[in-house]
């Protein structure tokens, strides 16, 4: 890894726990106008956003367009592209924020701890992991679990709305912050925001924590099932708890 690479880990793990100290209600530093810029709009990079065109027909074909993606630096270092899995027409998507360790060795999204409990979830809805759709805003494992920067989601996100274009489910599903900012607006506050309606490209979107935050805090377990409730309600599903009272 070279010297600008550290760097830009290095900013990223301490914007990371900045934005979430802010989100938590915890009092910022004191920073720079500078500093104020980046975290507002993150490292600014001379890359363009994906500009080609990708005429797919299908997420196969997409899949294959992608595979050997080297648009920006996280392909230097991935294992696998993970690309996400589900019914190819899933009424509800869940969309995260990028791979994880595991993820990026099995090719597939959420098989860690937070996948077990985003299985749990979807299961406590009355469903299953192949009756929606799981994917992430980026398909590379940023190194050390950091966030994804700007530029790599301004790269792969196009990627997304190809995949949304195909699937075209009725509700997105936004698993934590990265997600929803990406998604909705870059200055959303999951811990204020999560639970209520947005949309994307037309299509109903829920903000929720994502299961990593769950397995840390616990208590926020409540929220989430809420937010799954609501989805629940908008696809006509049954409470499964309901059918066995």
């Amino acid at each position: 890894m070279d010297t600008k690479e550290e760097l830009i880990n290095l900013l990223g793990q301490v914007k990371k726990q900045l934005l979430y100290s802010q989100e938590i209600g915890l009092d910022a530093p004191t920073l720079s106008s500078h500093s104020l810029q980046y975290l507002r709009e993150g490292l600014q990079f001379d890359r363009e956003p994906l500009k080609e065109n990708f005429d797919c027909n299908s997420l196969e074909e997409l899949e294959d367009f992608i595979n050997n993606c080297n648009k920006c630096r996280l392909s230097k270092e991935r294992k696998n592209i993970v690309f996400g899995e589900g019914h190819p027409h899933a009424r509800l998507v869940f969309v995260g924020e990028a791979p994880g360790m595991d993820e990026d060795l099995t090719g597939k999204p959420f098989v860690g701890k937070a996948g077990k409990l985003l299985t749990d979830i979807i299961k406590a809805m009355g469903l299953t992991r192949d009756e929606v759709y799981i994917c992430n805003i980026i398909k590379c494992h940023p190194p050390r679990n950091r966030d994804p920067e700007r530029d790599e989601i301004e790269m792969c996100l196009p990627f997304l709305e190809t995949q949304l274009s195909l699937i075209q489910p009725e509700i997105i599903c936004a698993i934590g912050r990265i997600s929803a900012q990406s998604l909705v607006r870059e200055n959303f506050k999951i811990t204020r925001e999560r639970g209520q309606w947005q949309s994307f490209r037309g299509i109903p979107l829920m903000p929720t924590y994502h299961p990593a935050y769950l397995l840390r805090y616990p208590q926020a377990k409540k929220a989430v099932w809420e937010d799954m409730q609501q989805i629940m309600k908008k696809l006509g599903l049954t409470d499964p708890r309901d059918l066995r009272e």
